[in-house]
């Protein structure tokens, strides 16, 4: 068989069952025998939306998605998508080609050239491979299910040449590896629950890392009896309304001075970083009690915050660990410090928070078992704050880490495809869907009843406030929406303007039963504040 066969057939043996591409010259071969494998294919606009499309499937399903690129233009465009999912550590397998062998790095203005795809690719991958034969894919798919299942996830890249795409390979028994993740030492469990134990003001902070283990984190929150904080993307993990949660609010004063006033905090699958705990960018949040970092990324367990113990190590096994070993009832009055430190928040009076509550309210009411999936815009930096979600991987945005405009829409086509039995709502600013817009055919094609409610402000309303927060003309931001409607016509799509929560909650429900995507349009400067 050839190469590219046996990558299909080893792709479906690791589980993959859905390939994001848009067939070109240059990958036809990866094509080649593919309407008969298990693999189903879709087909974005643009790479950029296969690479967002790829990302929501993972964070909704927690399974990685492929991607089939062309060389050169292919894979600059999905190059932003691949670093949403770097900065994220989410798994994502993008499968490119690449000029021939002899070729490569010759500068002979062949068709899709780079001087060095390989290179170019690696600064927004976990890594970035060529394949000089067909008889090492084996290898190098199972080194990117390695980063997948055992390490911290990323995005994976794996580009072949046209030439090693037809070369034969042996059809060998495919042997898929049981891959373990690290496990902490037990002497590095018996300290950590030591210091636990005798905390009088332990703080727990739960980050991405923690999704894929919901029960175990409440279970530990629970036997501490602390207040727990949540990264965005750990938004669920302790279910909803759990009187521990104070949700993703670190970056607000209450909520530091509570960190400041913990004896101890452990620190859950969490990098610290600016974008769940530093959002007014001021450097703020301080530890001054012991710190205790549990990640599965070596050098993350150095950034950010200093560590007074660390342990490389899932963070699953981590928190079983302690579960043995912490005595069975600790009584710190914990929700009751969660209690003040929420009336001292007070997230829904907040300038900045407020206008999107009621917003929000309905969102969540209207379809209480829907993922949410947000690009950068006003609601969805509310919503960070604001919104308590059932369970993990049902709130997700381009708001964090990386921040790119345009994510909404395709990462809700991803995910809306990896769970058709749950709803999904993209909420987007008027100005992010430009970006993408035209993956509204890709959901068409597909038959979502998908949900995509627009905050139209006619521009961009955040870096507005931006300007004049900091005294800078307004320039480049008031941008008139065009007529979505007619748009939506265009993209064979339902449309619907709102005016109220009462007519955004009948949208909502009425997309569920479309057969298409509909665009529920608000105009953000009539929306109500309060009702």
């Amino acid at each position: 068989m050839s190469c590219t066969q046996r990558l299909l057939d080893l792709l479906a043996a690791y589980g993959i069952d859905t390939v994001f591409g848009i067939p070109g010259v240059h990958t036809i071969e990866l094509y080649r025998g593919l309407d008969a494998s298990p693999l189903r294919h879709v087909t974005p606009r643009h790479e950029q939306g296969a690479g967002f499309m790829a990302d929501g499937y993972a964070r909704a399903s927690g399974k990685p998605a492929a991607c089939f690129i062309i060389t050169g233009p292919g894979m600059t465009n999905i190059a932003t998508a691949m670093g949403q999912a770097l900065a994220d550590s989410i798994p994502m397998l993008v499968i490119s080609s690449v000029n021939h062998r002899d070729t490569l790095g010759r500068g002979q203005g062949r068709l899709h050239e780079l001087p060095d795809q390989q290179r170019t690719l690696s600064g927004v991958s976990v890594f970035s491979h060529t394949l000089h034969s067909a008889e090492a894919l084996p290898e190098i798919i199972a080194r990117a299910f390695a980063v997948f299942r055992s390490a911290r996830p990323g995005p994976v890249h794996i580009e072949i040449p046209l030439d090693v795409m037809t070369q034969p390979v042996a059809d060998t028994p495919i042997r898929i590896p049981a891959l373990y993740p690290p496990a902490a030492p037990g002497e590095a469990l018996d300290r950590a629950a030591a210091w636990l134990g005798e905390a009088r003001r332990p703080l727990v902070l739960l980050g991405g890392g923690c999704v894929d283990a919901p029960d175990a984190a409440r279970a530990l929150v629970e036997r501490l009896d602390a207040p727990a904080m949540t990264t965005i993307n750990a938004k669920g993990v302790l279910g909803l309304d759990h009187p521990l949660n104070l949700g993703a609010t670190a970056s607000l004063p209450a909520a530091r001075q509570l960190a400041a006033e913990a004896d101890v905090v452990l620190a859950l699958g969490t990098e610290l970083g600016e974008t769940d705990y530093d959002l007014v960018f001021d450097d703020g949040l301080r530890f001054e009690g012991r710190l205790i970092r549990v990640d599965i990324d070596p050098q993350q367990l150095a950034r950010n915050q200093p560590a007074d113990l660390a342990m490389l190590a899932d963070v699953g096994s981590v928190m079983a660990g302690l579960l043995e070993r912490l005595p069975s009832q600790i009584d710190r009055g914990g929700a009751a410090q969660v209690r003040d430190t929420r009336t001292a928040l007070a997230l829904r009076d907040a300038e900045d928070v407020a206008p999107y509550a009621v917003f929000l309210d309905t969102l969540r009411q209207a379809l209480p078992e829907a993922t949410i999936v947000g690009d950068s815009t006003g609601p969805v930096y509310a919503g960070n704050f604001l919104v308590d979600m059932p369970a993990p991987r049902r709130w997700f945005n381009a708001a964090t880490g990386y921040g790119t405009l345009g994510y909404g829409l395709p990462a809700a086509i991803g995910a809306a495809l990896a769970t058709p039995e749950r709803p999904v709502v993209a909420v987007v600013g008027d100005g992010g869907l430009m970006f993408t817009l035209s993956e509204l055919a890709t959901a068409s094609d597909a038959g979502l009843p998908l949900a995509v409610v627009i905050w139209n402000n006619d521009g961009y309303g955040e870096i507005r406030r931006y300007m004049d927060m900091h005294e800078v003309t307004r320039l480049g931001v008031d941008l008139p929406a065009p007529d979505f409607a007619t748009l939506a016509g265009a993209f064979r799509c339902r449309s619907v303007r709102v005016a109220c929560p009462a007519e955004l909650s009948d949208a909502l429900a009425g997309s569920q039963a479309a057969r298409v995507p509909t665009l529920i349009e608000v105009n953000a400067d009539h929306w109500p504040v309060a009702t």
